[in-house]
Parts: structure tokens; C-alpha cells; sequence
């Protein structure tokens, strides 16, 4: 990767139980992830502990949002399910 770009990862997290799953983006993977175990995120805290079901890396900020929320739509959760 180019010095100062930033990467930004779209992520899927999938609960220890496998009956939750969340996706996110972020330009720190390792640190978001322990936030999101932590119970810093409010929109996982109730439902972990989390790992990482798979991520994607993006150079692009602007791909990386369309990405998520791509993901995050009806035929996106479908697709992720489906593939991933």
C-alpha cells in the first residue's frame, strides 16, 4: 500500500454462537475488533464475543462505504450469506 494512504476494511463479524452477524467498516481491523468484544460498540455489545468472519480491503474510502452498504441491504446480506 502507498505511505499515507489509508486502508479501510469493509468486515463481516460473526458471533462466537454463530447466530449474529455484523457488518462494518473501519481503518483499524485489530482495534475495532477489540472494541466490539470490549462491548464499546452498541450495536454489538449484547451479542459477542465476535470474530471475524472475513474482511475486505479497500484503497479506495468511497468504494470501501459503497461496499458496506451494499452489504448491509437486503440482496448484499444475501449475497454475504450465500458466498461467505
Amino acid at each position: 500500500m502507498p505511505s499515507g494512504r489509508k486502508q479501510n476494511d469493509v468486515y463481516i463479524l460473526e458471533s462466537l454462537d454463530s447466530e449474529h452477524f455484523y457488518v462494518g467498516i473501519t481503518d483499524d481491523l485489530r482495534a475495532r475488533l477489540a472494541k466490539h468484544n470490549a462491548g464499546e460498540v452498541p450495536h454489538t455489545s449484547k451479542y459477542g464475543p465476535w470474530r471475524i468472519r472475513t474482511y475486505f480491503a479497500f484503497d479506495d474510502a468511497a468504494r470501501a462505504v459503497a461496499f458496506e452498504r451494499y452489504l448491509k441491504s437486503g440482496s448484499g446480506r444475501a449475497f454475504a450469506k450465500k458466498h461467505f
